[in-house]
């Protein structure tokens, strides 16, 4: 049967082809996850920076020292907010959802993008220049307004994962904090056509802007089979409270069919390899913050959950103690992700607009189709 007559119905798109890519690999029988050819172990174990990583993605060649020196210095100045973004976050009311403010401040923030109308490649490089750098800005600033802080201008100078917490914090981060946070970012930066890349993917092949584009990507990673996992994670962590308590707790959760967090992957067979880096870096964090219980609480989980269902845990199960040693609030996880998946988001709709073809999937039908027309003074 022909691509044109094929329509056979696949659930949720599973495994199902739309288009080609030499961003990201996934390789789920060996747990393994490529970016550009090179594997996020020796990324990760080779202490590459997350902007190196950016930089990857988007051109397909680690940068020299001259091209990562001058993609920090771009990305440092193009921190700072529009005014007018600022005074959006002022506005806000402080209870708001801070993915749905980052989802309208991204939008509202390309309406006073420098490059705004203009479609051409190097200006949509500029835009996603400008969308990493500052959607962390975006976060943290309105995490800072909404508990009555004042916004802390942004250091330039400073790498991605020490910049977020001098933005929420006003302090610079230790070493093993920026170590394990510019990790995490690496981890998150891309993972093939997920729900959220999808998304800007079909909006960008419609020949839509950036930032809509990234826009309808914000608002699929909000939702909790998505993005939102990992903060389901830590609820659940924080519910359960301690570790006499773990095992009963799965046990009801799994008589009862709950999903539990954090566990299983749609490409995975094995081990999702981010949670390998990100399961070290919750037992070190831990350590450091002399409290390890979330980590041993979630470790055991994992071997439950392993004997019981053969699940192993994904990228987001120990993201989550990882993040909460870290010190930071549980309502940012999703947007941290944000942060960090910006950079795989901005790569994909740079490749969709240089090969591209509009996105339009066909439906199997599964309503009536031969009803007669009944006129409304007969009904």
């Amino acid at each position: 049967m022909s691509k044109d007559t094929d329509t056979s119905f696949v659930a949720g798109l599973e495994d199902v082809v739309s288009n080609t890519s030499d961003i990201c690999f996934l390789d789920g029988k060996e747990g393994r996850l490529v970016y550009q050819g090179y594997n996020i172990h020796d990324l990760v174990n080779g202490n590459a920076s997350f902007e190196e990583v950016v930089y990857l993605l988007w051109h397909g060649e680690l940068p020299n020292r001259q091209q990562l020196d001058e993609f920090n210095q771009q990305i440092g100045r193009q921190r700072a907010l529009a005014p007018e973004v600022l005074n959006f976050l002022k506005g806000v009311r402080k209870d708001a959802n801070a993915m749905e403010v980052l989802r309208t401040a991204v939008s509202f923030a390309g309406i006073y993008d420098p490059d705004n109308g203009d479609e051409s490649y190097e200006a949509n490089v500029r835009k996603a220049t400008r969308l990493v750098a500052q959607i962390p800005t975006i976060v943290t600033t309105f995490e800072r307004i909404r508990n009555g802080q004042a916004p802390i201008d942004p250091d330039p100078e400073l790498s991605a994962a020490s910049s977020f917490f001098q933005l929420l914090t006003g302090r610079v981060p230790d070493e093993f904090t920026e170590r394990a946070f510019n990790t995490a970012l690496i981890l998150h930066a891309d993972h093939e056509l997920n729900a959220s890349t999808f998304s800007a993917r079909v909006t960008a092949a419609t020949l839509s802007d950036m930032y809509s584009a990234i826009t309808s990507a914000i608002g699929t990673l909000k939702g909790p089979l998505h993005g939102g996992a990992n903060e389901q994670v830590m609820k659940m962590l924080l519910e359960i409270g301690d570790m006499s308590r773990v095992e009963s707790y799965i046990d009801e959760a799994l008589a009862a069919k709950r999903k539990i967090m954090g566990f299983g992957h749609r490409v995975y067979r094995t081990e999702d390899p981010r949670a390998t880096h990100l399961r070290k870096l919750s037992q070190k964090a831990g350590e450091l913050a002399g409290e390890t219980k979330w980590f041993e609480m979630s470790r055991r989980i994992e071997q439950l959950v392993k004997d019981k269902k053969g699940l192993n845990p994904n990228v987001d199960f120990y993201s989550a103690s990882l993040y909460y040693s870290l010190g930071l609030p549980t309502h940012l996880f999703t947007p941290i992700f944000a942060c960090s998946r910006i950079s795989g988001w901005t790569a994909h709709v740079l490749e969709q607009y240089r090969n591209n073809r509009l996105i339009r999937p066909r439906a199997e039908y599964t309503g009536p189709t031969h009803r007669q027309f009944v006129p409304l003074s007969e009904r």
